[in-house]
C-alpha cells in the first residue's frame, strides 16, 4: 500500500501554495529522473495538501481570459487576486469556506492513467458529500462533481484542474463547502456558460463543519487510491 504524506497548510496565498507545490512536484520528478541511471531505484514520496486561499481567480493554461468579467481595477477594489496557472481547465474561484486539495503523487505508483486519476478524484468527493445526502454525479465531457445533471438546474459543487508531468500530479480539486457564491458571478465558471455553481451550505441551508469534511475526504482518498495517508508537518 502506497504511503502519502499529508499536510494541512491552513490559509495560504495562492502563489505561496503554488510555489510550495512546485517544490514538492519537482522533487518527485528529480528522483524519477535520477532513477533512470541507477540500478537501485529510490521510491519517490507522495504528498497530499489541504489549503484555503484568500479570494483569487485562477485561469488554466487552456483558459479564455474573456471568462473573467472584471477588469484589473475592479479586481483590486473587490480585494480579489488573479493568477494564470499551469493547471488544466479554464477559470475558477478559490476563497474562504472552500476546501482545496492538492495531491502531488506519482501515478506510476498508483495507475498511470490520467482519466482514471480524474475520475478517482471525483469519486472521493462524490463519496464525501453523500454523507450529507447530496447526490454528486459526473457530467459527460465536463470535469468536476455536479448535482442534478441532465436538468435545467445542473450545478457544480466541486471543480477539478490538474497538471501532470512524467506521471507526477499537481493542483487538484476545490470543494465549495461554505463558500460565498457571489464571487462566481464575476466569471464564467470553468468556461461553461448557462450552468450554475453551488456549495454544501447552499444545498443544505446550514454551515458545514470543514474539519469534518476534511476527515471524510482523507478517509475516502485512502479508500479510492488504496493508500495510507500519514500526517507530515512539512512547513
Amino acid at each position: 500500500m502506497n504511503q502519502i504524506l499529508f499536510n494541512d497548510l491552513g490559509s495560504k496565498e495562492y502563489k505561496e501554495a503554488w510555489d510550495y507545490q512546485n517544490e514538492l512536484f519537482q522533487g518527485i520528478v528529480d528522483i524519477k529522473l535520477a532513477n533512470r541511471d541507477k540500478e537501485s531505484k529510490v521510491v519517490p514520496p507522495n504528498y497530499f495538501l489541504f489549503t484555503e486561499h484568500p479570494p483569487v481567480y485562477t485561469l488554466g493554461k487552456s483558459g479564455d481570459l474573456s471568462n473573467l468579467l472584471l477588469n484589473e481595477e475592479e479586481l483590486k477594489n473587490k480585494g480579489i487576486s488573479f493568477f494564470k496557472s499551469n493547471r488544466g481547465g479554464d477559470i475558477t474561484f478559490h476563497g474562504p469556506g472552500q476546501i482545496v486539495g492538492y495531491p502531488i503523487i506519482d501515478l506510476e505508483e498508483f495507475n498511470p492513467d490520467i482519466r482514471w486519476y480524474m475520475r478517482s478524484l471525483e469519486e472521493v468527493i462524490i463519496k464525501t458529500i453523500a454523507h450529507y445526502g447530496l447526490k454528486g454525479v459526473r457530467s459527460e465531457g465536463e470535469t468536476g462533481v455536479w448535482l442534478d445533471v441532465g436538468t435545467p438546474f445542473a450545478r457544480k459543487i466541486c471543480a477539478l484542474g490538474v497538471r501532470t508531468s512524467r506521471w507526477v500530479t499537481m493542483h487538484g480539486f476545490a470543494l465549495n463547502v461554505n463558500t460565498n457564491l457571489g464571487y462566481f458571478d464575476h466569471i464564467v465558471p470553468c468556461g461553461i456558460r448557462g450552468k450554475a455553481v453551488t456549495s454544501m451550505e447552499a444545498e443544505l441551508n446550514k454551515k458545514i463543519l470543514i474539519p469534518e469534511i476534511k476527515e471524510l475526504i482523507i478517509k475516502y482518498f485512502e479508500e479510492v487510491f488504496e493508500a495510507k495517508i500519514v500526517d507530515n508537518k512539512l512547513i
